[in-house]
């Protein structure tokens, strides 16, 4: 069986949230919480946590995290998972787990691993879900995205597709997560940026361009990302109602 390794990238200069990684929610940083999240996953032979930090990365090392140093010129996060794939040769399907999604699904993970080995004719897994709010839809900080009837990627964009209002179980929020077979992760970070990637702002466009498959497990919820400090405070308060009603 062919080994699958989940990279989590964590850099410290958010724009909109510095220090993000290490900020503490409900008494445990924030990347701590994803990694413990990823260590549940079954298929996962290894978990790195990528970063270009000597703060995160001490912080990782103290709870018992395996840490690659990368480099700190990395535009994305997918170019800092590339540079840990490029040397991990023992490994054939790469997890690109986001950093500030500590209730990502362990499930989840698993399931990309299990497409990835039983299709070979997929080369990247994502995952989306239906709104829970109707309104986000219009938010272009929320990511959409269409599949065809094979429940492969159409198209991601910012804006609200399709067009009609009439069936909101059409409108999909993208989750950035995203497993890769090593050797398509390798092209494509070694690809140019694509009109439709730079018109979005979406670098998964720029594999869509390419002709790239990209396959979208479709799941009832996903797991809210943390990308502000206003975030943070919300799913604080979401961990300490969870953790009341286990109580009672």
């Amino acid at each position: 069986m062919k080994k699958a390794v989940g990279i989590i990238p964590a850099r410290w200069n958010s724009t909109r949230f510095p220090g993000k990684p290490l900020h503490l929610i409900a008494g445990k940083p924030l990347l701590h919480r994803v990694w413990e999240r990823c260590m549940r996953a079954k298929n996962l032979d290894s978990i790195i946590i990528a970063t270009d930090d000597m703060r995160i990365a001490k912080a990782a090392f103290d709870w018992g995290a395996e840490v690659a140093l990368t480099s700190q010129r990395h535009r994305s996060g997918t170019d800092r998972v590339a540079e840990v794939a490029r040397k991990a040769k023992n490994f054939a399907y790469i997890i690109n787990i986001q950093g500030d999604e500590p209730l990502v699904d362990p499930r989840l993970i698993d399931k990309f691993v299990e497409k990835l080995r039983s299709n070979r004719t997929i080369d990247i897994v994502t995952a989306a879900h239906p709104f829970e709010n109707p309104a986000d839809v219009l938010s272009p900080s929320q990511v959409k995205v269409v599949v065809n009837l094979r429940g492969n990627a159409l198209y991601f964009s910012r804006a609200p597709i399709p067009a009609s209002r009439n069936d909101g179980s059409l409108f999909l929020r993208h989750q950035g997560i995203y497993g890769f077979r090593r050797e398509i992760l390798l092209k494509f970070v070694k690809w140019k940026p694509t009109p439709l990637e730079r018109a979005e702002s979406l670098e998964q466009l720029r594999a869509v361009e390419n002709g790239v498959k990209i396959h979208v497990l479709v799941t009832a919820k996903g797991s809210p990302g943390v990308d502000t400090p206003r975030d943070a405070h919300a799913l604080e308060q979401t961990l300490s109602r969870a953790k009341r009603r286990v109580v009672s």
